[in-house]
């Protein structure tokens, strides 16, 4: 009874207010107004039964919802250390950011992380360092059932859809590879004019949708395929089995983002929901995934084919690998995608839990292949938050060939991190389709910062492995990247890590790895 009445009186007071202000003297009537719709809020807030705070603080209840809001922001801006932001520090994102505008990236004083953490990581650094070689090392992909090899760059621009990133972001990315000589994937929604125009290098994706080469139904068009991969442009195919940050799902762009133009790409009804389903129509077995590829190389007139995947169960990649055996063939290249990779949108506990992170993932393919004898044929690529130099040259070490990045290509284009990708209100028109805000991205200005982000990066991998006393990427070693495990205590990752030696797996496989080995079958994914 007491809250009704209030409630009355309440708006009671805020109606009289607002009609006094009418007619009155001015400072009353800036006084009211103000108070009147107060009254009013309050009123209105008093009788809903949405939100508990705001029935007990009408008010200032609404401090609350406007502090929650702005929240990331204060944390970014005001709150958060140089170094222990997330997914990437402010040292990181500033370090981008510099390198991208060509200007000066060092840093005074010494570092301001906790190099006694156990977690820290660090390189060795040689008494005899070498000069810094003048022309960065390529990486020549593509196995013996390849025509057409490409000389892939260290670093490149990783998998974004045209869809999940604006026209112009794709224009400035694309451009950039043309311009740095490095290599852009596609990702898997479709093969775009804004991938081709510029006339950079593509590795050109094909996800579980087959968008850009799907019948009506869904399935695989190999005659659309075909005629695709012919491009001059597409160097590289790569079909993704699962990605970092959410393996074993498939997507959902819903119909109202589905445009004409988009539409058009991944040959799909325009305004309709478009779902990427969580696995392959095209094969269910190891040894068909095998058969696959193979296809898909032969259907590209013998461009280097390979597959992309976040890592979880040892046993079924090695099933993979029997497989390769069992066939006779085998992808030109793998790109592992770890557990902390980015994605426009996925569950939170996909992203904080499930798939290997990149070390791991990278570990367990690199000796796999390694163990089957069947490492000297494949390039492994490493995906997954590479932003410096010292990441690719640690990716380098535990088993990579070259590197990918994503996210930080987007720092490169004016990405601020502010983690609104799924919401198509992207504030730099990064990963938007609104056309307003997607004009804030200049493509003329971006594209050189994309390459001078990019040949920066690879610069400083070069001049570090230099410090090593290393001028080839092959000469990396493990001992030569080191981790604390404990305060007083460190380790080398050749001492961390298990790393097999060529053909092991086949001749007598060590106890930790023989039950896997054993079980693994070429005819079915065992878990």
């Amino acid at each position: 009874m007491i809250r009704i009445t209030f409630v009355a009186l309440t708006l009671v007071a805020g109606m009289v207010a607002a009609v006094a202000a009418v007619g009155s003297s001015p400072w009353w009537s800036v006084a009211a107004v103000p108070l009147g719709l107060l009254g009013l809020v309050g009123g209105a807030n008093l009788l809903q039964r949405r939100h508990s705070v705001l029935r007990n603080y009408p008010v200032l209840g609404h401090a609350r919802f406007l502090l929650e809001r702005i929240r990331p922001e204060l944390q970014q801006y005001f709150i958060e250390r140089n170094f222990d932001g997330r997914p990437f520090d402010r040292d990181i994102r500033t370090l981008v950011y510099e390198r991208a505008k060509g200007t000066d990236a060092e840093q005074p004083y010494g570092t301001e992380r906790d190099v006694y953490q156990p977690g820290y990581e660090f390189l060795v650094p040689s008494m005899a360092p070498c000069p810094v070689p003048k022309t960065p090392p390529r990486v020549r992909v593509g196995g013996p059932d390849c025509k057409h090899p490409y000389d892939m760059a260290l670093l490149n621009v990783s998998a974004m859809s045209f869809g999940s990133l604006s026209a112009n972001a794709v224009l400035a990315l694309n451009g950039g590879a043309a311009a740095g000589k490095f290599a852009q994937d596609t990702g898997e929604g479709g093969l775009s004019e804004y991938h081709l125009r510029p006339g950079g290098d593509l590795i050109w994706e094909i996800g579980t949708g087959y968008f850009g080469c799907r019948t009506g139904d869904g399935d695989f068009d190999p005659a659309e395929f075909a005629d695709k991969a012919a491009h001059d442009h597409v160097k590289c195919v790569s079909l993704k089995l699962s990605q970092g940050a959410k393996p074993g799902i498939g997507g959902v762009l819903p119909g109202a983002k589905v445009n004409a133009e988009i539409a058009k790409v991944r040959d799909v009804p325009e305004g309709q929901t478009v779902i990427s389903p969580p696995y392959h129509r095209t094969f269910s077995t190891p040894r068909e995934l095998v058969r696959f590829i193979a296809r898909m190389r032969e259907l590209s007139g013998g461009k280097p084919t390979g597959f992309k995947l976040c890592v979880g169960s040892r046993r079924q990649f090695l099933s993979v690998c029997k497989a390769m055996l069992a066939e006779g063939t085998a992808p030109d290249f793998i790109v592992v995608d770890g557990g902390e990779g980015g994605t426009g949108a996925a569950p939170l506990e996909f992203a904080d839990h499930v798939g290997a992170p990149l070390t791991e993932g990278l570990l367990t393919v690199h000796n796999a292949l390694v163990g089957a004898g069947l490492r000297d044929r494949i390039k492994v690529g490493a995906s997954g938050k590479i932003a410096t130099g010292t990441d690719l040259v640690k990716r380098l070490i535990q088993g990579a060939d070259y590197g990918n990045a994503a996210r930080a290509m987007m720092f490169a284009v004016g990405c601020i991190q502010a983690q609104r990708c799924h919401t198509n209100t992207c504030p730099t028109g990064v990963t938007t389709q609104d056309p307003r805000r997607a004009r804030a991205l200049d493509v003329r200005d971006k594209t050189p910062r994309v390459q001078r982000f990019q040949e920066a990066t690879v610069a400083s991998a070069l001049e570090i492995m230099a410090s090593m006393g290393v001028t080839d990427p092959a000469d990396l070693r493990p001992h030569m990247l080191r981790r604390r495990i404990a305060p007083h205590t460190e380790r080398s990752y050749a001492d961390l890590h298990e790393w097999l030696e060529p053909g092991q797996l086949l001749a007598e496989p060590p106890r930790s790895w023989a039950a896997d080995w054993k079980a693994a079958d070429p005819d079915r994914f065992t878990s």
